[in-house]
């Protein structure tokens, strides 16, 4: 590619495993991969490329909530630009959120599914909004919300050379999703289907390779979906009633009834310190998780920063009870809040057990507890290889998090249904969805 004078080796800055994806024209580009499988550098590479080869070309970026594309798409498409060496050809501004192609005015335009009236109206002052990026598509709850974007963007005809493309990317959590069945399973001509995977990275350093390696020893299933893209499997999972759905935690926070609730497993070398941060509404049994943290090699020092920084350190914080010297620590430099977790002979069967009847929502940014759950499955006999009544002990932190979290609501049963009457577990009315479930 050529910029004025400046010439770029693209394999050189994209890397590769993304011939096809690159070059595909097909009406629905539909791209699942595993974690650190580069999808959406490229993609934001790809679109950056495409604008600046195609004059009159615009792309639309869309996520299930505006408010995301701030530290996700915009960022990934500044940082390639940068990347690119082309950063002062485009104009970036927050207020509209958008991207501008200085030599022609072209436009990368950012919308959330959250603003409908505005999705349906966009439009573009010159050339045509050919191209729609759906990132993180996992979070369109129903194949009737995508409808109405297909539906809206991009409209009418586009002059040649220029084609009408929509390009999906996803982590496949869950195989009962509606983009399986849409795309995967029965593609018509009019869709090309990828899947990638960590080892088309050819950015990953040893130690992120290492990583891998362990999950595929140690917890193949995670490992197929996480490491390799593959549908995540619903047979045999510890908790099944989960799915990942963009919420506002700032209305859910402020519902009559909802409390929070933040739990904490202690790491350091090879295992990652995760803090659990969730909201439970008991009468509905909804549990919202919607932050996290997830990290190794911190000390108790630099993990009380990370709460401190994510404004939680006045949150009261159930901790693992095996290190009651870092409990101790962390409340003698600011965590008055943190609690040892009750543990007992019987009580990670009896907090699962409790948990299971929660309807568990996560928020899209809570990458590392979606990658946990959908893996977190019942050890099976190796005799018969049945399931037992034991979890998998291993890449368990956030799931071992939400745990102590709960304890406060296992322990009391805080407001709890009146006997004999079952709990609403389901059931949302149209006061609460106006208290912000779907953000």
């Amino acid at each position: 590619m050529t910029t004025n004078s400046r010439k770029i080796y693209l394999p050189d800055i994209v890397g590769g495993g993304y011939g096809d994806f690159w070059r595909c024209k097909a009406r629905y580009r539909v791209l699942k991969g595993g974690k650190a499988s580069k999808k959406s550098a490229t993609t934001a590479l790809n679109f950056l490329v495409r604008i600046m080869q195609y004059p009159g070309s615009n792309l639309l970026v869309v996520r299930k909530v505006g408010d995301t594309h701030r530290t996700s798409t915009f960022a990934q498409l500044n940082w390639a630009a940068e990347r690119l060496g082309v950063a002062s050809y485009w104009k970036a501004t927050t207020a509209p959120m958008e991207m501008t192609y200085l030599p022609t005015g072209q436009k990368i335009l950012f919308r959330g599914m959250d603003d409908p009236l505005k999705l349906a109206s966009t439009t573009v002052s010159s050339g045509s909004l050919c191209w729609v990026w759906v990132e993180e598509a996992y979070e369109i709850g129903s194949e009737e919300d995508f409808d109405l974007l297909d539906l809206s963007v991009p409209r009418g005809r586009v002059p040649p050379p220029l084609f009408k493309q929509t390009t999906l990317t996803f982590n496949p959590w869950s195989e009962r999703h509606w983009l399986k069945r849409r795309f995967f399973d029965a593609p018509g001509g009019d869709t090309a289907c990828f899947t990638t995977d960590y080892r088309c990275n050819e950015f990953l350093d040893k130690a992120d390779l290492a990583l891998y390696e362990r999950m595929r020893r140690d917890n193949p299933r995670r490992y197929a979906v996480a490491g390799l893209g593959h549908w995540g499997i619903a047979d045999g999972l510890v908790y099944e009633r989960w799915e990942i759905r963009a919420f506002d935690p700032d209305k859910v926070r402020k519902i009559p009834q909802v409390r929070t609730a933040f739990g904490l497993d202690y790491g350091y070398t090879n295992d990652p310190t995760a803090l659990f941060c969730g909201m439970v509404h008991p009468l509905k049994r909804l549990l919202f998780v919607y932050d996290e943290l997830y990290e190794r090699g911190l000390t108790n020092r630099e993990l009380y920063r990370r709460i401190a920084e994510k404004g939680y350190a006045k949150e009261r914080i159930i901790a693992d009870s095996a290190e009651p010297k870092s409990n101790d620590e962390l409340r003698f430099l600011g965590l008055r809040g943190i609690r040892p977790a009750a543990k007992g002979r019987d009580s990670v069967r009896s907090g699962i057990q409790y948990i299971q009847d929660y309807r568990i929502l996560i928020h899209p940014r809570c990458v590392q507890f979606a990658a946990e759950i959908g893996g977190y499955a019942w050890e099976k006999d190796p005799l018969d290889g049945r399931p037992t009544n034991r979890p998998r002990d291993a890449d368990n932190h956030l799931m071992d998090a939400m745990r102590y979290a709960m304890e406060p609501f296992i322990r009391r049963r805080i407001a709890e249904p009146a006997q004999g009457r079952r709990p609403v577990t389901d059931g949302v009315s149209a006061q609460d969805m106006r208290g912000g479930w779907d953000g």
